[in-house]
This record gives structure tokens, C-alpha cells and sequence, in this order.
């Protein structure tokens, strides 16, 4: 292997969130129902945890403005995106229309969307200091799948399967 480089972590901030791009991850929009109405977030910290029980983990920023929401819900929904729901991260990234750009109906586990290829409805189970984001493992209550192919997230990119 040619262009390999060293370096310490807890020095160089920007080269291990490099390194961490080198893994392809699919991309979720994690919802919920909070007082003031529903949220979402896009994350690509998503993980399955235990098959017995069915537990997942996802991971929000602690900097993110709806922190705080997910920090608290009792129940959440997580939504693995298809390939072609492009609309879906942007309406849920920075300044994006949210609920108002993606088709959705309310439920008591929280909002879902219209077109995920997989939908886990979670009450949360844990919560764990990660630093600067908090592990959040929710126990799965119900499952949805439907076919078609995943978007991915490499390299600070969005893309599709070749």
C-alpha cells in the first residue's frame, strides 16, 4: 500500500475525522415527537447492537441544536434512506424545511417518512457518554423493510452503490 500516513489522533483532530471518512456507512434520518412537534436528524452513526434482545444504537452530537429532544425522547424512530432520497438529507440538514419537504405521517413511536428501505421504531433502552456525542441504544419494538438500495455516505459525500 503506497501514500500510508501516521499520526496522533488527539493531536490532529481534522486527519482522524479524515480517517474516519474511509468508512462507507449508510445514511438515517432518526425521528421523534417532542412537545413543540416532531425532529429529525440525519445521522450515519447507526449500528445493530443485540439480536436478543433487538437493539440498535445511533449516536447524536452533543453540538446539534435538537440535541436536547433526542436526548429526552422516551421513543424515536430510526429511517435507513434509499439511494434516491436525496430530498430526504437535505430537508433534515443545516437550514433545510424538515417535515414540511418530505411526505410523513405521525405515530405514537414518532414521525415516519414515506419511501425508507428499513424503519426501526425504538423505546430507548440507554444512554452512554461517547464525548462528544451521546450513544443512544434503543430497543426495537417493530420493524418495516421495504426493497430497493441504500445511500451512502463516504469521504463527506453522499453517493449510491455502484
Amino acid at each position: 500500500m503506497t501514500g500510508i500516513t501516521g499520526f496522533d489522533a488527539a493531536e490532529d483532530a481534522l486527519a482522524f475525522r479524515g480517517a474516519l471518512g474511509r468508512f462507507a456507512t449508510g445514511v438515517t434520518l432518526v425521528t421523534a415527537q417532542t412537545a413543540a412537534g416532531p425532529i429529525g436528524m440525519i445521522a450515519n452513526s447507526f449500528a445493530s447492537v443485540s439480536l436478543d434482545p433487538p437493539l440498535v444504537l445511533w449516536s447524536p452530537a452533543r453540538a446539534s441544536s435538537r440535541f436536547a429532544h433526542f436526548e429526552q425522547a422516551r421513543h424515536f424512530v430510526i429511517h435507513v434512506l434509499a439511494e434516491d432520497q436525496d430530498h430526504v438529507s437535505a430537508a433534515f440538514g443545516r437550514g433545510g424545511a424538515g417535515f414540511e419537504a418530505v411526505g410523513h405521517r405521525l405515530h405514537d413511536t414518532g414521525p415516519m417518512i414515506d419511501g425508507a428501505l428499513a424503519r426501526f421504531e425504538c423505546t430507548t433502552h440507554a444512554t452512554h457518554d461517547g464525548g462528544d456525542h451521546l450513544i443512544v441504544v434503543g430497543r426495537v419494538g417493530r420493524v418495516t423493510v421495504a426493497e430497493g438500495r441504500p445511500m451512502i455516505f463516504s469521504q463527506g459525500r453522499f453517493g449510491r452503490l455502484a
